[in-house]
């Protein structure tokens, strides 16, 4: 009970820090903005909000100045059973890739900030 209430409260922190240290957004044209946007098609990132390697994966995709879906294992146990079940651990955070009727999971923070930013920069 304790260590949930502390790492609760050290999430918070992180989470605070990392909106006052958010890296400077790509910028991009609009044709080049909608060709990145389209790229994230397929892509979901499973994660919770206060976990530091889901901040450092989020503050990436700020940085890249997409848009992608982010499901949070915290706040909904569908997202969470889906991970467990369909990825075969609930281990955050970790990126769905559907590319046509292949589904992959990638697990490791640096892997899939690696993958998007290749992807897409």
């Amino acid at each position: 009970m304790l260590l949930k209430i502390v790492r609760k409260g050290l999430g918070a922190v992180i989470v605070g820090i990392d909106k006052m240290t958010r890296p400077k957004p790509i910028e991009r044209s609009p044709e080049e903005q909608a060709h990145a946007q389209g790229l994230m098609e397929g892509l979901s990132l499973y994660q919770l909000h206060g976990c530091p390697f889901c901040i450092k994966t989020r503050r990436a995709i700020f940085k890249l100045n997409v848009n992608m879906d982010i499901r949070d294992i915290g706040d909904n146990v569908e997202y969470r059973n889906e991970l467990a079940s369909n990825g075969g651990r609930v281990m955050v955070p970790c990126l769905r890739i559907e590319e046509g009727n292949h589904v992959r999971w990638m697990y490791e923070s640096n892997d899939i900030i690696d993958y998007l930013e290749t992807r897409v920069a």
